[in-house]
């Protein structure tokens, strides 16, 4: 991951524009789950098929808490996984690949009118 604001991330050459999963090897791009108010066990399915060690949830300009049945998915699969706000998964996401951690990040962005709105 080579930068982020609230709307966009820049990973490798890629400039992403939406919320995605990614992993030291794969970008998800299509994912269904555009923001963490959609988030279900369903949309957890394409992340969940990377069988990561460790999954960081970045939920935007604060962290967000994950629904209940959200976190029973990952317990119940003995994953680590951490919610944080959007730049510190980025900066965790980085170490960790460093480290050579199977680690995978959900990464939600703000849509540009919401950020207007904000200001």
């Amino acid at each position: 991951m080579r930068g982020y604001s609230p709307s966009e991330l820049r990973i490798g050459e890629r400039v992403v524009v939406r919320s995605c999963i990614v992993t030291a090897d794969t970008l998800i791009t299509d994912w269904q789950a555009a923001a963490v108010a959609q988030l279900s066990i369903d949309s957890l399915e394409p992340l969940l098929a990377l069988d990561p060690q460790i999954v960081l949830v970045g939920t935007g300009s604060i962290a967000r808490a994950l629904p209940t049945d959200i976190r029973a998915v990952f317990a119940a699969r003995q994953m680590a996984f951490e919610v944080m706000d959007l730049g510190a998964a980025c900066r965790t996401f980085n170490i960790l690949v460093q480290e050579e951690r199977r680690v995978a990040a959900a990464l939600f962005l703000e849509e540009a009118a919401e950020q207007k709105k904000a200001t």
